[in-house]
């Protein structure tokens, strides 16, 4: 078709062609800076920029910034490893074949890396990026006892939530300051296995300090990689985001003890950490146990590592709209004190128990202590189920 042709079947008239094709490279290269910017730049540079590119006021251009900031977690949350995997395969059927198979060989030679304590990046770690994700909620780090050095450590991080935002937040960037207020101590976020399955996604989840939450990859972290090591493990895991919604505040933590018989193992001290606020980000359709529903998210749960869930945000342009941005509800997570746990290379059922009961009682303790100071009344009762 020649280059009329293709005028004529795209552009109605010359003034309504200039009106509707000719912003489109201006909106790629407005979007192309931004994703750099909010990479590389400093809050306040980033800021001037954007003033004098759009003459917005300051609390608009932010309001944006931390839109942005929290849509590209959210989606590489959701769809990146997919996406990356499907893009590396059709790279393999296009004349750059050449550059897939690179990335494949490299994937192959760096394929236990994650399992002996990954590639953290302090420079992706302080993305400004991070800065904006904290803003838009706001996210803030408590810090109640300080931690030794010479120890090694399990969090156990309550609520899950649907996607764990304050646990990423907190501890997988620097945005609420975790290397200022735990000088020494390196956290490492744990999850899924799977997710290092996935090309380039592995890569960045590594970037940020997180590491798979299987029995290798901590054992390497508490016994191989010194001391001052936090692993941060979501405990309820799929099962307790099944029954995350705003207002109720449960925990799924009475039958889960493997990290407790890990911690005597390797006598790494437990900290409870409650994160309130973790539940009111999103909303979520609730399927009753022996529902049809249930049933399928608990095999999924089973057979895969986890359960899809039906909820729902605000939209991208407005807050009374549903869309996949969360709620821009406060989440304050807190940092409780450590239990000392002593190193016993083959804990007994009896011993695990018993440690797990301190822990359970040390987490409860820690709820009903500042529960009042973050919107909660004084009769609210955490639920352990």
């Amino acid at each position: 078709m020649s280059g009329g042709a293709c005028g004529r079947g795209l552009v109605p008239s010359q003034g309504w062609g200039l009106l509707i094709f000719e912003p489109i490279p201006a909106v790629c290269s407005v979007i192309c800076f931004l994703l750099f910017a909010l990479s590389i730049g400093t809050g306040s540079s980033i800021l001037s920029a954007l003033q004098d590119l759009f003459w917005l006021s300051k609390s608009k251009v932010e309001k944006q910034l931390q839109i942005i900031s929290v849509l590209q977690w959210v989606l590489t949350f959701l769809i990146m490893g997919i996406a990356c995997t499907l893009i590396l395969m059709y790279i393999l059927c296009t004349d750059c074949w050449a550059i897939a198979a690179l990335y494949l060989a490299w994937l192959v030679f760096d394929w236990n890396t994650p399992k002996k304590g990954g590639r953290r990046s302090q420079w992706v770690r302080n993305w400004a990026i991070w800065r904006y994700f904290r803003d838009y909620f706001p996210i803030r780090l408590v810090k109640t006892h300080n931690l030794l050095t010479t120890r090694n450590y399990i969090f156990g991080y309550h609520p899950h939530g649907i996607m764990g935002l304050g646990a990423f937040c907190n501890f997988s960037t620097e945005a609420t300051g975790v290397s200022q207020k735990f000088p020494g101590i390196r956290p490492y976020l744990a999850t899924l296995a799977g997710n290092f399955r996935m090309p380039i996604l592995r890569d960045y989840l590594m970037s940020g300090g997180i590491c798979p939450v299987n029995r290798d990859s901590i054992d390497y972290i508490l016994s191989k990689n010194g001391s001052g090591n936090a692993i941060i493990i979501v405990v309820g895991g799929a099962a307790e985001s099944l029954n995350c919604t705003p207002g109720k505040n449960s925990v799924t933590l009475r039958n889960r003890k493997g990290f407790v018989k890990l911690a005597l193992r390797h006598g790494a001290d437990l900290v409870p950490v409650y994160s309130f606020g973790e539940n009111e980000v999103y909303k979520q359709v609730i399927f009753e146990e022996g529902s049809w529903g249930r049933w399928v998210q608990k095999k999924f749960q089973k057979h895969i590592g986890f359960a899809p869930c039906i909820f729902h945000g605000r939209g991208l342009f407005s807050s009374n709209t549903w869309g996949l941005l969360p709620y821009s509800k406060p989440i304050t997570t807190v940092v409780g004190e450590p239990i000392t746990i002593p190193k016993i290379d083959n804990p007994s059922q009896k011993e695990v128990d018993f440690y797990h009961s301190v822990y359970v009682d040390s987490l409860i303790k820690l709820f009903d202590k500042y529960k009042g100071r973050f919107g909660l009344p004084e009769t609210e009762v955490l639920e352990v189920n």
